[in-house]
């Protein structure tokens, strides 16, 4: 599913004050792997986040993605790649505001161009999985941030992607909600078979996992197995 042999990652390239992120990593992640990338503050985790979800492009090295090699595609077919194939997941949910949780889930669908009652009922279809189809007509101030999370999971299921990149989901909530939303990505991986990227720096979460990804300065340092068998 992910591919990637030699990624470097320099940013203001050629000034004096040139910046080296990723300093040659190789990475595969077969279809149904549920793993955890490891890293602290600085590590280099996020940038890599940004190039598996093709949100930014890597110096050097190559990346396929799905079969896709990455490097050859203009910004339109990276743009379609991000609504097909991925789903994100951000710390920070991203729903829009005084938009209700139904649309929230309906957007990507809407740029993918499914037509009006199968987004409306497929968006039904993901509230109910996670839990919220009695929130559908919140806008997200009235909703906690677990709540918005939940919202965000299902967004992200929206296009039924082949990967869903998770960075820092439970960052921002308490442990228990944080404990309901790591569920809901296991019974993904589980039940669905779905490919999961946990981007965390909680050796908690991570161990939760098949396989943990430890990088430090740019570099992957450790590959290990996690234990992943979790019953919600």
């Amino acid at each position: 599913m992910i591919d990637m042999k030699g990624i470097i990652k320099r940013f203001y390239v050629g000034e004096p004050n040139e910046l080296q992120i990723l300093n040659g990593i190789d990475l595969q992640v077969k279809e149904g792997e549920f793993v955890a990338i490891v890293g602290e503050s600085g590590s280099g985790k996020s940038t890599l986040m940004n190039i598996i979800g093709v949100l930014d492009r890597p110096t050097e090295g190559s990346y396929n993605l799905d079969g896709v090699d990455v490097e050859k595609l203009k910004d339109r077919d990276l743009s379609d790649i991000r609504n097909q194939k991925i789903g994100f997941v951000f710390q920070t949910f991203n729903l829009i505001p005084r938009t209700n949780a139904l649309r929230n889930v309906e957007l990507p669908m809407l740029y993918a161009g499914v037509p009006m009652g199968q987004r409306n009922r497929r968006a039904k279809e993901l509230l109910e999985m996670v839990g919220m189809q009695e929130r559908m007509d919140h806008q997200p101030s009235e909703l906690s941030g677990g709540q918005k999370q939940r919202i965000a999971i299902a967004r992200a299921m929206a296009n039924d992607p082949a990967i869903l990149l998770a960075d820092e989901p439970t960052g921002a909530l308490d442990s228990k909600t944080g404990r309901l939303v790591m569920d809901i990505f296991h019974d993904l991986h589980q039940k669905q078979g779905k490919t999961i990227v946990l981007i965390t720096h909680s050796k908690e979460l991570a161990a939760e996992t098949q396989r943990i990804v430890t990088i430090l300065d740019g570099r992957i340092i450790k590959d290990e197995k996690g234990v992943e068998e979790w019953h919600s």
